[in-house]
């Protein structure tokens, strides 16, 4: 009997163990080699050497990640944020609505397209200063716009960016100023850029390269894009660029050749980061056929519905359910079901069973 008590309570702690390993193991989002450790991941070739501290070059068509460098290490987003606040307020704002500037909007800290308190900007125009100029105060303009103003923006960006499996995402400042405990990852911004450039609005002020607005008197004045990539790279979409004390150089960058479409993003950078960008954009596309992804961009999903419609009257498609963080084999996961659902006293009760009879053994007197 003491014999049959030993091995079973054997047999269930050498079972329990592997459970409990496969429990708390998860890879991490997008595959095993998307980590934050500071090495470059790739497959079937050597990327060239670039400055930025973390990196994602990936297929936004196919969701493939071809080459990274710590990609889930959470840095400081800098404007590359507004990525991210654009696809929150872009099916919630229409186009034509007209927005009259604030002292609030032209007295907001950081880059300005120049809004004039009292004159009358269209909102498709705020989202071009927002693009092209980096504008603080075009985005402070959009969100004030909109239901519950700020606060109300940086709630749904924070929802967005679980929607999208961009958990490395905190948002505090929908501008992307250095606030407190505000942090993005290499990889959540090439989730931003997926996400963003299935929207034909998205794309387009991403791509354009110059815009007019007001002056307080009579005219207008020329805004460019800070995008670089634009006027150096064949085939480029733009996207957006970024830069503060803390965060340095951030980017997003996106390309589009032989039928194929890139996204590259990078974080802390110094200063070079369009050449660096071009760089690993021209690596890929020259060994696209060699390179074996070393990841995956995660599906969206499914966002909850909303009382009402986007005020653009244009929905937004609900995206697929993405699969799990974890994908353990079906084999180890069917075993695993069977030992989650036994009751904790079945696997506890031989072990203390046998700890009973030990103690109550009888003992040999001594002579």
């Amino acid at each position: 009997m003491r014999l049959l008590l030993t091995a079973c309570a054997t047999t269930a702690l050498v079972v329990a163990q592997p459970l409990t390993a496969t429990a708390a193991e998860q890879a991490p989002v997008g595959g095993a080699l998307m980590t934050t450790k500071p090495t470059v991941v790739a497959a079937g070739a050597t990327p060239p050497a670039v400055q930025a501290s973390a990196w994602v070059v990936a297929d936004i068509d196919t969701g493939q990640v071809l080459a990274a460098k710590a990609p889930h290490a959470k840095l400081r987003p800098a404007s590359t944020l507004k990525a991210l606040t654009a696809l929150v307020l872009l099916p919630r704002l229409k186009k034509t609505d007209q927005v009259i500037g604030t002292d609030a909007d032209a007295n907001i800290v950081g880059s300005k397209v120049g809004i004039s308190p009292g004159l009358r900007y269209s909102v498709d125009l705020l989202f071009e200063g927002m693009f092209l100029a980096s504008g603080n105060d075009a985005v402070h303009a959009l969100c004030e716009h909109d239901d519950g103003g700020t606060a109300g923006t940086i709630q749904r960006m924070n929802a967005k960016a679980k929607e999208i499996g961009a958990l490395d995402t905190t948002v505090t400042d929908p501008t992307g100023l250095d606030a407190d405990g505000q942090y993005s990852s290499a990889y959540d911004l090439a989730l931003f850029a997926q996400a963003g450039l299935r929207r034909p609005d998205f794309a387009k002020y991403a791509s354009t390269k110059f815009t007019n607005y007001p002056l307080t008197t009579k005219g207008t004045y020329q805004v460019a894009n800070q995008n670089k990539l634009l006027f150096k790279y064949d085939g480029a979409l733009g996207v957006k660029t970024g830069y503060t004390t803390l965060a340095r150089n951030t980017f997003i960058g996106a390309a589009r050749r032989n039928g194929h479409t890139l996204v590259v993003t990078m974080m802390n950078a110094p200063h070079g980061i369009t050449e660096d960008a071009s760089t690993l954009l021209s690596w890929t596309f020259k060994n696209y056929d060699k390179l074996s992804p070393v990841g995956s961009l995660v599906k969206p999903v499914a966002p909850p519905k909303e009382a009402s419609g986007p005020a653009d009257g244009q929905p937004q498609a609900a995206g697929p359910i993405p699969p799990s963080r974890r994908t353990p084999d079906k084999q180890i996961r069917t075993v695993n079901s069977f030992f989650v659902s036994t009751p904790v006293w079945f696997w506890a009760a031989p072990p203390v069973l046998l700890l009973g009879l030990f103690l109550k053994r009888p003992r040999r007197r001594r002579h």
